[in-house]
């Protein structure tokens, strides 16, 4: 059963007990306050401020056509890493945040604490860019501000990354993560995996690839406008093939091209490694958020795994964000439902690893 919500306010300190709390909806009454949803909770969240939609015109005037550019001519040399590099210098972490790098088997990963971070519980994050963009650098800030938000320190995996690996190596070091911090003293219950657009991807993939090797799962998943399906032919004929702000729909054409060419070379990938998120046997995953802007060409994807999760007995709670742009989260400095987003994932994050409800608020 799908239930579907309004939800309409200034800030997410409004609310008593934040996204799960008891409600009516479609005649039954929701979870209790401290509980996580047995069935999928879609909430439509409306309200856009003025600098959301000054945000989505600076987007569609500068980022998408060079996306566009890309998808057109992926073989030229794109400075690839000065993207990240510049990101660095020009979107520091939140002040009072420390960070260093952790050496795993096969790439780094940046520890990151926040000040005030030092709760029992730990976020593994894995960032977005279409695996192949973006890194430490794009993604320190956004991932700072959750940590500071859910209280909790974050790993972020600087995962291995196309045209040169291939997506079951992403899998891989994401497990590589999480086996890290099961070493470092971490349990199970303790974990969220977190992660946006093809990060998203990932933070489903790698709780499947934990269950095939026999290891317990994360206690919760957080999905940013996820990728959770490479065939781009339901996003391209969706009504918001033409009106996302920031990806043109002839790019995931091209994104699925390369990793299905790169994958092909890569010999050592498994079958279940090569699965989409949405085509896997999803029983037994620990309870997801999604959360997704209701113009992004990847809605389709959030909605079509929220089905997919309810039909194998997942919660989850899917948040569709009025108008807001792709992985709007990390516009938080200036974007204030990006900040009421990343409240919401603390709150998920602190209820899925059972932090007293007293403790919560």
């Amino acid at each position: 059963m799908t239930s579907s919500e309004v939800v309409e306010f200034a800030s997410a300190g409004d609310r008593e007990f934040g996204p799960v709390q008891a409600r009516f909806v479609d005649g039954a009454v929701a979870p209790q306050p401290g509980h996580l949803p047995t069935t999928v909770d879609r909430q439509e969240i409306h309200g856009t401020s003025m600098q959301s939609r000054m945000l989505a015109h600076a987007l569609r005037m500068t980022v998408r056509p060079v996306i566009s550019m890309w998808a057109k001519a992926s073989t030229l040399p794109w400075p690839m890493k000065f993207l990240d590099d510049i990101s660095a210098v020009m979107h520091p972490p939140i002040e009072g945040t420390r960070s260093h790098t952790i050496l795993l088997d096969n790439c780094s990963a940046q520890w990151v604490k926040a000040d005030g971070a030092e709760s029992d519980r730990v976020v593994l994050y894995l960032h977005g860019g279409g695996f192949m963009f973006c890194g430490i650098g794009t993604h320190q800030r956004l991932v700072s501000r959750i940590s500071a938000a859910a209280q909790a320190p974050v790993l972020m995996v600087d995962y291995r990354m196309l045209p040169a690996h291939s997506i079951g190596d992403a899998i891989e070091d994401g497990v590589n993560g999480y086996r890290w911090l099961l070493a470092k003293g971490y349990r199970p219950d303790q974990i969220v995996i977190a992660g946006d657009s093809a990060g998203g991807y990932l933070s489903f993939m790698i709780p499947l690839a934990l269950r095939e090797q026999g290891l317990p799962g994360p206690a919760g998943i957080v999905a940013l406008s996820p990728l959770t399906e490479m065939d781009p032919a339901r996003k391209t004929e969706h009504r918001n093939a033409g009106r996302d702000a920031m990806l043109p729909s002839h790019a995931l054409g091209e994104l699925a091209r390369i990793s299905g060419r790169t994958d092909s070379r890569s010999g050592s990938v498994r079958d279940l490694l090569r699965m989409c998120p949405v085509d896997s046997d999803l029983r037994g995953l620990p309870p997801v958020l999604i959360q997704v802007g209701s113009h992004e060409l990847l809605l389709p994807d959030s909605e079509l795994m929220a089905d997919r999760l309810a039909e194998a007995g997942v919660p989850c709670e899917l948040q569709v964000w009025r108008k807001q742009v792709h992985v709007f989260q990390a516009a938080a400095d200036v974007v204030p439902e990006a900040q009421r987003a990343i409240d919401e994932i603390a709150y998920f994050i602190r209820s899925a690893t059972r932090e007293p409800l007293s403790l919560v608020r």
